[in-house]
């Protein structure tokens, strides 16, 4: 779902992280000190960085501004510190939200996927990536394992309306009210004829999915094939 950047220097905690969030969907790798952290964070382009503060070559906020001067990757803290004193510093340095340790990849996951979405919708004009799907809102231009997608204008903004929110349940009455600009009512159908026509695009179908999957009675979710 996202590329993940875990500065960890404690081996148990990184390893397990890293399992664990690769499990969940995530392109994970890592680094145990803060100038290699920033190195790869500078070459390698992250998604977002999991920063934790007690780094042994390097204070973690330290590194943490230093990235802010050459990046706004998104930037959640894990760190043992807890406590206003230690937080707000961190959070007006530039971190994102912050999480405080011991937890688990499924609670540092909830974490990245707020962050995510939050910092989505502060750049609306951000390229969006779900498995090999990805999409850039700027040129409006749609691809899948590296073949564009020939779509309309309408199916596209359906289509990054749910990859912006991948792995979210969207109600037919959502797509309606944001995608078509009808508050008010309107026909779901219209909604079932464009995620149909999507389907034959992205080479599936309802009863073989790959990544627009239906919930029975709730709506659709895009997620990355398994």
């Amino acid at each position: 779902m996202a590329s993940i950047l875990l500065i960890e220097d404690d081996a148990t905690i990184r390893t397990a992280l890293t399992r664990g969030l690769r499990e969940l969907g995530h392109a994970v790798s890592s680094s145990p000190t803060a100038l290699d952290g920033l190195r790869l964070a500078v070459q390698d382009r992250p998604d977002l960085v999991v920063l934790d503060l007690g780094l042994p070559d390097l204070d973690g906020r330290e590194l943490l501004r230093m990235l802010r001067s050459v990046s706004q990757v998104p930037v959640i803290v894990a760190t043992a510190r807890d406590g206003d004193a230690e937080m707000v510093p961190v959070l007006d340095a530039g971190a994102d939200d912050y999480v405080v340790k011991p937890f688990s990849a499924a609670q540092l996951n909830a974490r990245i996927k707020a962050v995510l979405r939050r910092t989505a919708e502060d750049r609306p004009d951000a390229s969006v990536r779900v498995g090999g799907l990805s999409l850039d809102p700027r040129s409006r231009v749609a691809a899948l394992d590296g073949t564009t997608l020939d779509l309309t204008p309408r199916e596209f903004d359906v289509l990054h309306y749910l990859a912006a929110r991948a792995g979210e349940v969207v109600s037919k009455r959502e797509l309606l009210t944001e995608v078509w600009q009808i508050p008010y009512g309107g026909a779901d159908k219209t909604v079932d004829v464009h995620l149909s026509w999507l389907r034959r695009k992205l080479g599936e179908t309802a009863s073989e999915p790959r990544y627009l999957h239906t919930v029975r009675g709730v709506g659709v979710k895009l997620v990355g094939p398994a």
